[in-house]
């Protein structure tokens, strides 16, 4: 049985395989405090048996960041479990993106642990403020979903190219869009961190969705802003080219590391394929 993931240095798992009808995935996750940072409020989950990955970046004073996003990652992962066995026949692969329950029961799973933080703050004045980004994507058969709030990212990566699925939810993006500052100040913005949408510091939040139909040799990074921030998307589309499944999240942490690393760092890898997907 996978569990959430929340360790205080970097943490290294062998890839773990999921055979689907149509295409084999394979995921590996790794965390790292980074280099500024004395604890971990990150926390990710790779579950090939649900078909989900998430990674949760978590903030609030004294314990609340860790708290929050393990809250979220656990809670997720109860929800769609239970949602699976309530159901199986929905995680059957048989429906495409138009067509599935899938994209509801991911968005309830946010929903629920948008409320768990909430509540659990609301009990513990210490946890006050607390709450999480959550990027999360939930696979079946040669389709993807993604749920996502807050400015931790997914990629797709696809022949050769990379695109951004997700949108941040930050101050920067609103800036950006409304054009009053341009790419290289948003890179350099003394408010990259701030965000405008989080999971449980308010009782409710809104979850953005997409949906994607896989195809063979398809890649997906889910990452935090520790690995964005310092490292570019044609960078994150190299070094996943290039290296195993097994070795890719941890050079991602390393070249972030090596630029600073003033956060901490978490990345998930994902790969499908017709044929079995190989460590090196």
């Amino acid at each position: 049985m996978a569990t959430a993931l929340t360790p205080q240095s970097a943490e290294r798992y062998a890839p773990r395989v999921a055979a689907t009808p149509v295409l084999t995935i394979a995921a590996h996750g790794v965390t790292d405090v980074g280099q500024r940072r004395d604890h971990n409020e990150d926390a990710f989950l790779v579950d090939p048996a649900l078909g989900l990955y998430v990674v949760a970046d978590g903030m609030g004073g004294h314990a609340g960041g860790g708290t929050a996003s393990r809250l979220a990652v656990e809670t997720i992962q109860e929800s769609i479990r239970a949602a699976r066995d309530g159901a199986p026949e929905v995680f059957e692969g048989a429906n495409g993106v138009e067509d599935s329950r899938l994209p509801d029961l991911l968005r309830d799973a946010v929903e629920a642990a948008c409320a768990r933080i909430f509540k659990t703050a609301q009990d513990a004045p210490e946890l006050a403020g607390m709450g999480t980004t959550v990027t999360a994507a939930l696979i079946d058969g040669r389709v993807a979903f993604v749920a996502h709030v807050g400015d931790s990212r997914c990629y797709l990566l696809r022949e050769g190219r990379i695109y951004q699925v997700s949108e941040d939810h930050s101050l920067v993006n609103e800036q950006l869009k409304a054009g009053t500052i341009s790419a290289d100040e948003a890179k350099h913005s003394r408010f990259k961190n701030i965000i405008t949408r989080s999971v449980g510091f308010e009782a409710q939040v809104q979850v953005d969705l997409m949906g994607l139909e896989l195809e063979d040799g398809d890649g997906l990074v889910i990452c935090c802003d520790g690995l964005s921030n310092l490292v570019d998307d044609d960078e994150i589309l190299q070094i996943v080219d290039e290296c195993p499944i097994d070795a890719s999240p941890a050079r991602l942490v390393e070249l972030a590391n090596d630029r600073g690393g003033d956060d901490n760092i978490t990345v998930i890898v994902i790969r499908a394929g017709r044929e079995p997907i190989l460590a090196g």
